[in-house]
């Protein structure tokens, strides 16, 4: 059987399209639907139904994701091992965090870590959705959230607030809210359909405040990750959560309703359980500890 068909296979069925699954593997969709069907037709059975809301696995299709899962998992634990040093903090070094964290807060301090490992190449991979750590779609994880996978180190690093907020330019023109129910007299941004599914316990401010008989709120704009709701309170849209360490120090930001408690989130960063005495892995990790709690002291 063909490792690269089988790769392509694996991706697809990881994220159940071609145009994904291109997307990942930096291929066209077109790519992907003929490595698809060109190993379908060298195994002589269908492994994807395909349906206008997407692709559903077959039952053989199933039973050869889970063969294929554990083969790559193998291979990117064997291609890792082989190419990068344990004993040296040096070798790619990829890192998944949601879009908001990594564009406003990482980014910004990766510099300070480049400069002090200049062997360790650093990929910074922002997406909303959870990377497979397991199957080594990335090296480090930093999520909103415990991992539920198997064979991973998890690492709790903080507590994350969200807090309602707005524009202080927005706030110039319009009354501060005092209670819940001035939030009717208000624009409301919220998290959408496409956000990450945990996402929905954010969207408080359409009910806080209402009566059943009242019903929710209607949001002004949905917005499916947090950097994107950020922008759109800086740009006087309306109000929003938003992560407290994404406004405490922002002087464009200003946060009301303060004894409305909001979600909480656990903000964990993750590894897979082989890449544990990795240096690069281990300098990350120290680097990262050492800058949140300095950003929590300031």
């Amino acid at each position: 059987m063909d490792w690269d068909k089988l790769r392509v296979f694996h991706t697809v069925a990881d994220v159940g399209s071609f145009t994904r699954a291109g997307q990942r593997l930096s291929l066209s969709q077109s790519a992907v639907s003929r490595q698809v069907s060109a190993l379908e037709m060298e195994l002589g059975f269908q492994l994807f139904y395909r349906h206008t809301r997407g692709l559903r696995l077959t039952e053989q299709g199933q039973q050869l994701y889970g063969t294929a899962k554990d083969i790559v998992r193998k291979i990117s634990v064997a291609q890792t091992t082989l190419r990068d040093s344990k004993e040296e903090a040096a070798g790619n070094l990829r890192i998944a965090m949601t879009v908001a964290f990594g564009s406003t807060w990482l980014t910004p301090r990766i510099k300070k870590f480049l400069s002090l490992y200049p062997d360790i190449n650093v990929s910074l991979i922002l997406d909303d959705e959870e990377l497979d750590l397991p199957l080594h779609q990335a090296d480090i994880g930093i999520r909103l959230r415990p991992p539920q996978e198997e064979r991973l180190i998890k690492l709790k690093l903080r507590d994350v607030s969200f807090v309602v907020c707005g524009s202080r330019r927005y706030f110039e023109k319009a009354p501060v809210p005092e209670s819940l129910a001035d939030l009717d007299d208000h624009p409301i941004v919220t998290y959408g359909e496409f956000a990450p599914g945990y996402f929905s316990e954010i969207n408080t401010l359409l009910s806080a405040g209402r009566t059943k008989q009242a019903g929710p709120r209607e949001p002004v704009l949905r917005v499916n990750n947090v950097y994107g709701v950020l922008l759109a309170v800086k740009n006087e849209t309306g109000i929003a959560m938003l992560p407290e360490y994404l406004v405490l120090r922002d002087p464009e930001i200003q946060q009301v309703l303060p004894e409305f408690c909001g979600p909480k989130f656990e903000m964990h960063l993750v590894y897979p359980e082989e890449l544990r005495n990795f240096k690069k892995v281990q300098a990350f990790r120290d680097f990262l500890i050492e800058e949140l709690n300095a950003f929590g002291n300031s």
